[in-house]
Formats: structure tokens, sequence, C-alpha cells
């Protein structure tokens, strides 16, 4: 099981609840969130994975973030005070963060007892990220605070997955913050170039409309190829499966709007092209789909969560649930 990395100085968050602006004193930038070397481990049995409480075919939240503001008039914002209260109940309950593209491909070596979330952000709003004159995130924004609360809480890492259009958080051509986030561990996904509802269009402009937010991601961080997809508003191209496979384009993952967890990537469940995710909420309409209802759902005796067993050779579950594993690329254990 591979260690996680401890993060140095934080970014303090100045200004109270300010989405964007440059600090008074611009704090030293945050590392890099590269893992340390794998540490040697014996086979796991299923006693050990038995007193774990290990479940890998169990369900992970993947929660939608769209913008932070002081006064939220959608469902789709957020205070940062929220946001901020959110991540840390995630660091409290073992929460780690993980991609879009690390789920798909089963990359989820993780501490044992420890459960995977995937934060994804729609959009690509400036309240999300901005960078500072310095080159640092902006306090305040949504990846300052998530710099912040992983300072606070050394195993809760420091990555997400964000989701951009034309003029990436307000940078015109997205060099500037692309290559940062590239650079910084974060994956850099396709929300199409102008937001398009993909099941109004025809084929071929759907494909274009992918076709040209990849264009503009792989300009912008030359080398890097986007390799998951949000579906604006959630919606499908008419033609099945257009949206994970098309002409000059395939994609590892396809992002729903939203609806609950997601079933585990070993399960017989998943299915790439169709993956749900939660709307960041607590109060107001539609609360019962929101993310503080599944997060108390999954935490329950019952919520069948993600529970990594801490050996990424073996993919750990309750017998009773063997029956929706699908063919393990690893070792698979039902105790």
């Amino acid at each position: 099981m591979r260690a996680l990395p401890r993060l140095g100085a934080a970014l303090t968050v100045l200004g109270g609840l300010a989405a964007c602006g440059a600090p008074a004193a611009d704090p030293a930038p945050p590392p890099s969130p590269a893992l340390k070397p794998a540490a040697a481990h014996h086979r796991l049995t299923a006693d050990e994975a038995r007193k774990t409480g290990a479940d890998e075919l169990g369900r992970i939240p993947v929660l939608m973030y769209h913008r932070l503001t002081a006064n939220p008039k959608s469902v789709y914002e957020r205070t940062p005070a929220d946001f901020t209260a959110e991540l840390e109940r995630l660091a409290r309950e073992r929460y780690v963060p993980v991609t879009t593209a690390a789920l798909t491909a089963r990359r989820l070596d993780l501490p044992a007892g420890t459960h995977p979330v995937v934060l994804t952000f729609d959009d690509g709003d400036p309240s999300v990220f901005t960078l500072t004159p310095q080159g640092h995130p902006a306090p305040g924004s949504a990846i300052g605070i998530l710099f912040d609360v992983a300072a606070r809480h050394p195993g809760f890492t420091p990555v997400a997955s964000l989701y951009v259009n034309q003029r990436p958080f307000g940078d015109p051509d997205g060099a500037h913050t692309l290559s940062w986030l590239n650079q910084h561990g974060f994956e850099i996904g396709n929300h199409t170039l102008a937001h398009a509802n993909l099941r109004t269009v025809s084929a071929e402009a759907a494909q274009d409309a992918i076709r040209a937010e990849a264009a503009l991601i792989q300009k912008a961080v030359p080398g890097y190829v986007p390799s998951t997809l949000a579906l604006p508003y959630g919606s499908r191209p008419l033609q099945a499966g257009l949206a994970q496979h098309g002409d000059g384009y395939s994609y590892t993952g396809v992002l729903l709007v939203g609806a609950g967890p997601a079933p585990s990537p070993y399960s017989r469940r998943f299915d790439p092209g169709s993956i749900p995710r939660i709307r960041s909420q607590s109060t107001g309409r539609d609360a019962g789909y929101g993310s503080a209802h599944w997060l108390d759902e999954l935490a329950s005796p019952s919520g069948r969560r993600y529970t990594s067993d801490g050996d990424p050779a073996v993919v750990s579950y309750p017998r009773s649930e063997a029956v929706f594993a699908s063919s393990c690329p690893k070792t698979c254990l039902a105790y």
C-alpha cells in the first residue's frame, strides 16, 4: 500500500468568504500530490479483510460542484463555508479524493479502511480556480480551500477532476490555468466547448463539440489528452455511445449530472459510459438527492460504501456480494 503524501505549508484563506482575489501576503505554493514509493506488504488474508470491513464492491460518491458564492441562487451553487464543511466531513470520515480517470482505470490504491471520493467541478468557473499574480490558487477559491483542508488532514489528498469549456476559469486560452492544474496532479476533463446539449444536436455537431474542447485542452497543455467527459445537463447524444466513442476521440468514462453513488469499478453494475454523480447540496429543493443525504446513507450500517482493504493486489468484499463482482484484474478475495 502506498503512503499518501503529507502536505507542506497550506494556503491560508484570507478575506472570509471571498471567492477570488490576491492575498495581502502570498503563501508558499502548494506541493504536487506525488505519491511515495509503495511499501512492502504480505498477501492479505480473509481475516484481515473482515476486520477492516473491506468492501471494494461498495458504492463511491462522485460529488458534483459548479460554483462558490456568498449568496447561492441555485442548487448548483454553494458558499465557501458550506464547501469547506463538506470537505472537512469527508476528511473526518476517512474519504480520500481520487480523480475520475483513476476511478475508471481502477487505480484505487488507498489505505485500509478508507473510502474513495471523486470531487468533480463543471464549467470552469473562476470561483473554483484562479491564480494569484504569484501563481498560487486564490484564497477562498474551491481549489485553494481544498489545499487548506488537505493541510489539516494529511491523508486527504488534494486532487479533483475539473470539466471545462472555452475560456476555462476566465483564462482566454486556458494555457495558464490548465497547465498549473496538470502540473499539480489534477485531472482536466472535457465538458464540450460551448456547454452544448448533446441530445438536441446532430451526431456530427455533438462530435464537433466534444472534439473542439479536447483540442482546446490539448493546445493549452501539449501532450495532455483528456480521458473523461462530463455531459452538459447530463444529456446524452441521441446516438447511443457517441459521448464515449466517436470520430477522433475515446473516453474511459462519461459522467451524468446526478442520481446517487457510483458503483465500484470492480462491480458488474459499473457502466463507464454512464457514471452517476451526486449534487453537492444539504438543504432546499431536492435535498434528498444531495450530498448530505447520500453521505449519511453511505455511512450507515447498510450503506454499502466502498472500503479499501489496503492491498492494491487484492479486491476484497463480503462473500454475499460476490455475485456482483466483475472479472477481477487482480486477486479477488470474498470473505
